[in-house]
C-alpha cells in the first residue's frame, strides 16, 4: 500500500532502474537497510512521475474519468443507507468525488474525512457533512474542524500508484497502513485512481496492507 517511505511527505521509469543495487530484483522483499533505501528512492521517483502525469491531464479529462470511478464506487458499495464512508479532500489532481458524495448523502449515506493527528500515528476519521466547518491540515488539505472520531464501514483511499496485487503507492507517510492495522474492525477498503497509475509492483513490505479492490477511470 506503500505510504510508508517518507514520514512527512509524497511500470518504473527504466532510466531509474540503474540506481538500484545490482542484486535487487522485482520480486525481492528487501529486509536489509541498503535494499530498503533503494526501494525508498525508487518509490520517491515513481511517485513524482505519477503525480506529474495526472497533473498534466486536462480538467475535462479528469472529470470524465472521475465519473467512471464514481459509477464503480456506487456498484462496489451498494445501497449506502446506514453506511459510514470515509472519503478524502482532493489533492494534486486526485479524482474529485465531492459530487458523488452529495449524491450518496441524498441516498442515505454518511461520510467522514481522515485527519492526520501526528506523524507516525494512525489517522483519525471525523464525521463530516457539507456545510460543516473545515480547517487546513497537513499538506494544506481541508479537514473537519471538529466532530466526533468514528470508525467507517468503507474507506476510500486515493492512490498515486497501484499494482496487480492491490497494493497502493501513496504519499509516503504510512498513514493508511498504520490506520488500517489499528482499526477495531476491518472496513471495506477501496483504492481509487486513474488507470495509468498501475505499475508492475510497489515492492510491498510486510507491514503494507492491500486494498480490497482498486477502482479506476
Amino acid at each position: 500500500m506503500s505510504d510508508n517511505d517518507n514520514a512527512r511527505g509524497y511500470a518504473s521509469p527504466p532510466c531509474f532502474m540503474h540506481e538500484l543495487t545490482p542484486d535487487f530484483q522485482p520480486d525481492d522483499r528487501p529486509a536489509d537497510a541498503t535494499a530498503w533505501a533503494d526501494v525508498k528512492r525508487w518509490r520517491k521517483a515513481e511517485r513524482q512521475r505519477l503525480i506529474d502525469a495526472r497533473m498534466a491531464m486536462s480538467a475535462d479529462e479528469r472529470a470524465r474519468r472521475t465519473e467512471t470511478i464514481a459509477t464503480g464506487l456506487t456498484e462496489a458499495i451498494g445501497a449506502p443507507g446506514g453506511k459510514l464512508i470515509s472519503l478524502y479532500w482532493p489533492f494534486k489532481g486526485e479524482p474529485d468525488l465531492r459530487g458523488w458524495m452529495n449524491q450518496t448523502i441524498a441516498a442515505g449515506g454518511r461520510f467522514a474525512l481522515p485527519v492526520v493527528i501526528q506523524a507516525g500515528h494512525p489517522l483519525e476519521f471525523r464525521a463530516w457533512a457539507p456545510g460543516e466547518p473545515l480547517e487546513r491540515g497537513v499538506w494544506n488539505i481541508l479537514v473537519p474542524s471538529n466532530g466526533p472520531a468514528v470508525f467507517p464501514d468503507v474507506v476510500i483511499a486515493p492512490v498515486v500508484g497501484f499494482d496487480g496485487e492491490n497494493y497502493r503507492l501513496g504519499y509516503g507517510g504510512g498513514f493508511f497502513d498504520r490506520t488500517l492495522a489499528a482499526m477495531p474492525r476491518k472496513p471495506l477498503v477501496l483504492g481509487i485512481g486513474y488507470a495509468e497509475a498501475r505499475i508492475a509492483t510497489v515492492y510491498p513490505q510486510p507491514h503494507d496492507i492491500p486494498m480490497d479492490r482498486i477502482i479506476t477511470g
